[in-house]
């Protein structure tokens, strides 16, 4: 039997060698320990430990697999959600898009998140307004069972469904999405833990990358559309959005003032 402080210090050392950040070593050990935080795993380093457990988890990490799956949570807008393979882990980014709805979306209107995935965006729309109709739609009943659970577990209003895009819903104000936009061509150049663990339907919609938005402008019904998008992809879904009939009001920027948010109304 090894010591907290010796797990630490032996696979922190193992997890640098591996190109693996320490810190994963740190949250995982944290959670074997009883839900702990870094400062209590200083202040016990002496406290028996057994770190069998703890290296097998970190031999997953070691494989590829995202430590948020390995977690089975992850944070997104100041709260816990569930995650697992069957949806795409949240990205930071994603949080630009929900703030850009919270602001935009008419009171009382009712929302859909298309392609909810864990229901992430879904959720945090319902629980920052109450009053929204929220409702998060995807084509994957795995997800959907993900995000209701989620949804459940946060208390949210939110509701999911099963449609193929706008297909099963009839009254809405506002869409919001963050959409499968990566080129298909490019998914192989994507980090190991995302090309090989993440659903491959959540990553690409094809060839151009631009296709779901495509359908989402055209589906889009003349109402208010917000849209994470991928890396250099403002131009072409500009190009898209007037074949449409619709203008684009404002393309918000990530923290690395990459262009990452649509909006989109109908032209006038």
């Amino acid at each position: 039997m090894t010591t907290i402080s010796q797990a630490r210090s032996r696979h922190r050392e193992e997890a640098l060698r591996r190109g693996i950040p320490p810190r994963d070593v740190d949250l995982l050990l944290g959670d074997l320990a009883g839900e702990r935080s870094l400062s209590w795993l200083i202040a016990h380093g002496d406290e028996p430990f057994d770190d069998v457990p703890l290296a097998a988890l970190l031999a997953r990490r070691y494989a590829g697999e995202p430590l948020q799956y390995i977690r089975g949570r992850t944070e997104f807008y100041s709260r816990t959600f569930l995650v697992d393979s069957r949806v795409l882990i949240p990205r930071p980014e994603t949080e630009i898009l929900v703030e850009a709805a919270l602001e935009r979306a008419p009171r009382g209107a009712r929302v859909i998140d298309i392609g909810t995935g864990s229901g992430c965006i879904a959720v945090s729309l319902a629980l920052e307004r109450p009053d929204l109709r929220v409702v998060g739609v995807d084509l994957s009943l795995d997800a959907l069972a993900l995000a209701s659970r989620n949804g459940a577990r946060l208390g949210a209003s939110a509701r999911f469904a099963a449609s193929n895009l706008l297909d099963a819903v009839r009254d809405f104000e506002v869409i919001v999405s963050n959409p499968p936009y990566i080129p298909a061509a490019d998914v192989e150049t994507l980090a190991t833990e995302v090309r090989d663990w993440e659903p491959r339907m959540a990553l690409t919609p094809g060839a151009d990358g631009t296709e779901i938005i495509d359908r989402i402008f055209s589906a889009a019904r003349g109402k208010l559309v917000l849209l994470e998008i991928g890396y250099g992809q403002d131009a072409a879904v500009r190009a898209l959005a007037e074949k449409h009939g619709r203008r684009v009001d404002a393309v918000l920027n990530d923290l690395a003032a990459i262009p990452r948010v649509v909006i989109s109304s109908a032209a006038s």
